[in-house]
């Protein structure tokens, strides 16, 4: 039918900003981009970008394709692409990815792995755990 809009359908790539002096109690997952300049205190899932601003805090742990970080996180971070780490950025945890930029002045205290074998299943993640405790 002409005109008529799937109501299903699932938008891909669409930009959800939390502008500054918003805090957000509780996990925030998006199937689109995401930009950060306030706080969330919880988990952030997105299948696409999360950009961090420069005013932005995350107290939880990220999982994304793609990052850029310029404010300060609080948590793990698993990227499955690229993370860049901006001059502002702070990372307290562990990191995940495939590849990694770190600017001058940017910062993490935790480990780091990286490769090509990064994968975002939880399931890899319940198998590891799984294969420690063994």
């Amino acid at each position: 039918m002409i005109g008529k809009k799937d109501k299903s359908a699932q938008v891909i790539g669409a930009l959800n900003v939390l502008g500054e002096g918003t805090t957000i109690d509780g996990n925030l997952t998006s199937s689109g981009d995401l930009r950060i300049d306030g706080v969330v205190n919880g988990d952030v899932e997105t299948k696409s970008k999360c950009v961090l601003g420069l005013s932005g805090r995350i107290v939880g742990n990220i999982h994304a394709k793609s990052c850029d970080i310029s404010g300060k996180v609080d948590g793990n971070v698993k990227v499955s692409d690229l993370l860049l780490l901006k001059s502002s950025g702070k990372i307290n945890g562990d990191i995940n990815t495939a590849k990694i930029v770190v600017e001058n002045g940017g910062e993490f205290n935790g480990s780091c792995t990286m490769g090509n074998a990064v994968s975002m299943n939880k399931s890899s993640e319940q198998l590891d755990a799984k294969t420690a405790t063994a």
